[in-house]
């Protein structure tokens, strides 16, 4: 971090009028609400519900953990500087963000993956899924995905920062790294750069192994007879794999294409798409639309034992 030759940057304004820049604090509060209620919804669900003590639902809580923490690393800014009328974010809390923004994602990406692998499991070798999917393969997977999130913040912080900044002004709400790398004025940048293809490289492989996992699961749903069963099988897995491509095409595309200022709005669009839709949408789709959370956050919420029963 010696490079330093900012003090700070002025991220992306998206509107000089104050009633619009108060139209933008109640709109990024009522998504940041929407998000955090719907994902601590299901942790409380899964934390005082003993039926969903199961690898599913403890996969589920630990990516709604992760959720939180990706808007609550974007968002509470954002609300902040449209309150205040002010673009400014200091160096180290822009680092920080990055930080903590990629170590989110990446953690978020892997656990993706791995529940793919766990519905793999658990439609095409039943039998198998209570040998493979231990409490402790559990607990050493999600450590996993949170130590390797942490890890790969940890590079791409380290090769964005590494970089002195001719430029303290960002196109982009938040401390993206692309758009930090424009900025640059070192050598510093290709090394991170390499980090991004190689990224990318590793997301096409977890992405393609999605693919074959769902492409398995629905060869073996086309096999049972029941209508309902096929129903139940798709309505779980195909909401997943299409949040999943959503997430790793944006983001793809928002770390890949070549910057430039005719595409700022496209760029907002695909960013806003990548960082904050999945955190909005896996709670509805993994959560919200499951019968067994559903009925747990009835039970939770619940007045009296009547309304439980009920």
């Amino acid at each position: 971090m010696s490079n330093q030759t900012v003090s700070g940057f002025l991220l992306l304004e998206f509107t000089t009028n104050s009633e619009l820049q108060i139209l933008y604090f109640v709109m990024f509060l009522i998504l940041y609400l929407g998000i955090v209620i719907a994902n601590v919804l299901i942790i409380s669900a899964v934390i005082f519900d003993t039926h969903l003590h199961h690898p599913m639902y403890f996969f589920l809580k630990n990516l709604a953990i992760q959720d939180i923490g990706q808007v609550s690393v974007i968002i509470p800014k954002s609300m902040i500087n449209s309150l205040k009328n002010t673009r400014y974010i200091s160096y180290s809390g822009c680092v920080a963000q990055v930080f903590f923004l990629i170590s989110f994602m990446g953690s978020d990406f892997s656990l993706l993956t791995v529940m793919a692998y766990d519905r793999y499991i658990a439609i095409c070798k039943p039998l198998h899924y209570e040998m493979v999917m231990t409490r402790t393969v559990c607990k050493q997977i999600i450590a996993s995905t949170w130590i390797s999130g942490l890890l790969y913040g940890l590079v791409h912080t380290a090769g964005t920062f590494e970089n002195s900044f001719c430029s303290n002004i960002v196109n982009q709400f938040f401390c993206e790294i692309p758009h930090l790398l424009i900025l640059s004025c070192s050598e510093w940048y290709f090394y991170e750069i390499l980090i991004i293809l190689l990224s990318c490289s590793l997301a096409l492989v977890c992405f393609t192994f999605v693919i074959l996992s769902y492409t398995k699961i629905l060869i073996i749903v086309l096999r049972i007879p029941s209508v309902h069963g096929k129903q139940k099988v798709l309505s779980t897995c195909l909401p997943h794999l299409v949040v999943f491509s959503i997430f790793v095409s944006t983001t793809m595309f928002a770390y890949l294409k070549p910057n430039s200022n005719l595409e700022l709005h496209l760029n907002l669009l695909f960013t806003v798409i990548y960082s904050l839709m999945p955190p909005l949408l896996n709670p509805i789709i993994y959560g919200l639309r499951n019968k067994e959370i559903g009925l747990a956050l009835v039970k939770l919420l619940a007045l009296n034992p009547s309304s439980e029963n009920k």
